[in-house]
C-alpha cells in the first residue's frame, strides 16, 4: 500500500480531520490533501512526525513493512534487573574515571569537572543511553535462539 493510502487510513483510524492532522504536523490542510491524493509526498521530517502521531514505524508509512507497530520482531531484547545494575555500576565507574585528576578526557576544551551542570548531565545521559543500547544489542546477538523469548 502506498504512503498516500496509509496516511488517509491512519488519519481516519484515529479520528482526525485533514485540518487537525495538518495542525499536528505543522503544515496546511492543503498539504495533507495533496499527500492523500498522491499529488505530493511528505518529506523526511514530515514522515517522522506522522509516524509519531500515528504511533507506527516510518517503514510502515513508506510501505516497507506490513506491521503498524513500530516494535516488530527485530526489536532488541529488554534489559534485566541485573543488566540495569551492571550499567549503573559501569556508568558510575566511567564517570569517576573521567572526573579523576589523572583523567585526560576533554570535551570542547574542558575536562568533565569543568563542565556546567547541564552539560555534565547531558554527557552522563548520553553515556547511559549508549551503554543501554550496546547491552541490548549484545543480548540479541549473543543469546542463543533456543534461549530467546518468543516475540508475540
Amino acid at each position: 500500500m502506498a504512503i498516500n493510502n496509509r496516511i488517509k487510513e491512519l488519519r481516519k483510524k484515529i479520528g482526525l480531520t485533514q485540518k487537525q492532522l495538518a495542525e499536528k504536523v505543522n503544515v496546511s490542510p492543503q498539504v495533507i490533501s495533496n499527500w492523500e491524493r498522491k499529488y505530493t509526498n511528505p518529506d523526511h521530517d514530515d514522515v517522522k512526525k506522522l509516524s509519531q502521531i500515528f504511533d507506527c514505524s516510518t517503514d510502515f508509512l513508506l510501505g516497507l513493512a506490513d506491521e503498524t507497530d513500530s516494535s516488530n520482531r527485530n526489536a532488541l531484547p529488554e534489559l534485566s534487573a541485573k543488566d540495569e545494575r551492571d550499567i549503573a555500576r559501569d556508568l558510575e565507574a566511567m564517570i569517576n574515571s573521567l572526573e579523576s585528576k589523572n583523567g585526560m578526557a576533554s570535551f570542547d576544551g574542558h575536562t568533565v569537572d569543568e563542565l556546567d551542570e547541564e552539560d555534565r548531565e547531558l554527557l552522563i545521559a548520553s553515556l547511559e543511553q549508549s551503554m543501554r543500547l550496546a547491552k541490548r544489542i549484545a543480548k540479541q546477538k549473543y543469546t542463543p535462539k533456543k534461549h530467546r523469548k518468543e516475540q508475540e
